[in-house]
């Protein structure tokens, strides 16, 4: 293929190592596979399973079948062929096994050393033997079998001693004999009874026997709606998957009563029935047990509930007693009849909750102010209030657009003489326009001086246009010569060799004129233009 020309000459050039011919190429820049790593396929591993031999060997040795006499090559000591004399492992002998061509050792298989890439090192079933997986099989369908014949042997006894018939006999049914429910119930087949503890245990991960086997279809009601799935709406409550919590309420922007919804969210609970008044009893026994007194809200409610009752009578009282001892030493009885103060400042503490469209999602909407003025009052037969229709600065009447206040209501027919009235008014203007005065001597004088006048102007900028072209056009030649040499000059350069031209011989740093863009344009040779090859002639 051939070489992008913007590649640097540094690139491309080959080095003399690689090619003495010196063409240029980028072979040299790409991996060189001599030099790449070797891994191992993903299906190699250790060998197993060869035969071992009689005496003790060494750790990551495997042995193969055993040689009847000696081989040339092999160890003169014990005759393995996988090691020389000086490497051998085994007691030296008084006569080698070169000599007497007996007790020839066993091969060695030395382990391989594997070498596999990111994934193989990370690959937890290579090596791994299906046939493994077929004995665990195996032990599981033998304590089967087990388990099935000691049942049966069983069942074989208790006919036998003739227990199954006390068992099926009408006075066990009425109920007079219970003792031996448990046989009965142990007759059962395990894949019968698979589910018969799953009514009474706990909440899943709350208690677990490993004795039993439970085995749990529904963890949860199909009826359930997820708490994601009950309003789809992405503004609404936050549903946090990681403990499947929802604090909001997810019906709140819907308008719908949070006692009429089947979920209002999980803070719902803390702020319903009695958590409130269990929590304000749990604090008034921590403060109690502070002062010295023994209660404690789970090991003696009751307790704790009566002495909490007269608690509150007793703080009532005081409150009441201390508020009549400050009025008697002070007064002020008076400005306690007084109004309530939504009522003085207009003002409440009442909360109340908006949507972001202005309705009320929780609280009573405030209601509208009424002024001391007389509202939606009309008068003189009018459909609307006065000051409903507003035009040119004046207020009137919507009904019948009537400026009047007192006046009676005309309906459509006064909207009809309103409007023929404002066409009237628009009409006058128009009309004054065309009924001019006749001009004088001296206007027509005047407006003959001033043509004139715009005539001798055009003339004098004739002129002057004249002058600008002929500039333009002496520019326009000095422009073209100086792009010919600019061009012959480019020419020249691009022959050259890339070290040997000048720094930034082909760029200036000024912005062209239009006398040189228009040259630059001019002499422009495109590809596409059938006459290019005549542009030099």
């Amino acid at each position: 293929r051939d070489i992008n020309p913007h590649i640097p000459q540094y690139i491309s050039s080959v080095p003399w190592y690689i090619d003495p011919s010196k063409r240029p190429t980028l072979k040299h820049q790409r991996p060189q596979p001599e030099k790449q790593k070797q891994y191992n396929s993903s299906g190699d591993w250790y060998k197993r399973g060869v035969q071992e031999c009689p005496q003790p060997c060494p750790k990551f040795y495997i042995f193969h079948a055993v040689a009847t006499r000696y081989r040339k090559g092999a160890c003169e000591n014990c005759g393995a062929l996988t090691h020389k004399k000086k490497d051998c492992m085994e007691r030296p002998r008084k006569v080698g096994a070169k000599y007497t061509g007996m007790n020839i050792a066993p091969d060695e298989h030395v382990q391989p050393q594997l070498m596999f890439d990111y994934d193989g090192k990370r690959d937890r079933w290579n090596g791994y033997n299906p046939e493994e997986h077929m004995k665990i099989v195996e032990e599981y369908s033998k304590v089967d079998l087990a388990k099935r014949t000691l049942k049966a042997q069983k069942l074989q006894e208790e006919l036998a001693s003739g227990k199954l018939e006390q068992v099926n006999s009408p006075r066990h049914q009425w109920g007079e004999e219970e003792s031996n429910s448990q046989t009965e119930r142990d007759h059962n087949s395990e894949d019968e009874d698979e589910d018969k503890y799953a009514d009474d245990i706990d909440m899943p991960g709350q208690n677990f026997d490993s004795k039993r086997r439970i085995t749990v279809r529904n963890l949860r009601i199909r009826e359930d709606i997820a708490k994601y799935l009950r309003n789809l709406d992405p503004n609404s409550a936050y549903y946090d998957p990681k403990t499947r919590a929802m604090r909001e309420n997810p019906y709140a922007n819907t308008g719908k009563n949070p006692d009429e919804v089947g979920y209002a969210g999980d803070n719902f609970v803390r702020y319903t029935g009695d958590t409130i008044s269990m929590a304000q009893t749990q604090l008034f026994a921590w403060e109690a047990y502070d002062k010295g007194s023994e209660v404690h809200l789970q090991a003696d409610p009751t307790k704790l509930e009566l002495l909490y009752k007269s608690f509150k009578v007793k703080k009532e009282d005081f409150k009441a007693q201390q508020k009549e001892s400050i009025l008697e030493k002070y007064g002020g009885q008076e400005h306690l009849d007084a109004p309530p103060a939504e009522l003085l400042l207009a003002q409440t503490e009442d909360y109340v909750e908006y949507s972001r469209h202005g309705t009320v999602i929780k609280g009573q909407e405030k209601a509208i102010a009424c002024s001391k003025y007389e509202e939606d009052v009309k008068i003189n037969n009018h459909t609307c209030i006065w000051g409903s229709y507003w035009k040119e600065g004046k207020w009137g009447y919507k009904c019948c657009h009537s400026f009047v206040k007192y006046s009676y209501c005309t309906g459509e027919a006064g909207k009809e003489i309103a409007n023929t009235e404002a066409s009237l008014m628009e009409e006058q203007p128009q009309q004054e326009e065309h009924m001019t005065k006749p001009k004088t001597l001296m206007e027509i004088h005047q407006e003959k001086q001033k043509e004139k006048k715009k005539k001798k102007h055009k003339k004098s900028s004739n002129s002057d246009s004249e002058g600008e072209e002929k500039k333009k056009q002496e520019k326009l030649k000095k422009a073209l010569n100086a792009e010919e040499a600019r061009l012959l000059h480019i020419k020249e350069i691009m022959q050259l060799d890339e070290r040997k031209r000048p720094y930034n011989s082909q760029y200036e740093a000024r912005e062209p004129t239009e006398e040189e863009m228009e040259a630059y344009r001019m002499k422009r040779q495109r590809p596409d233009d059938p006459m290019a090859s005549f542009l030099g002639q």
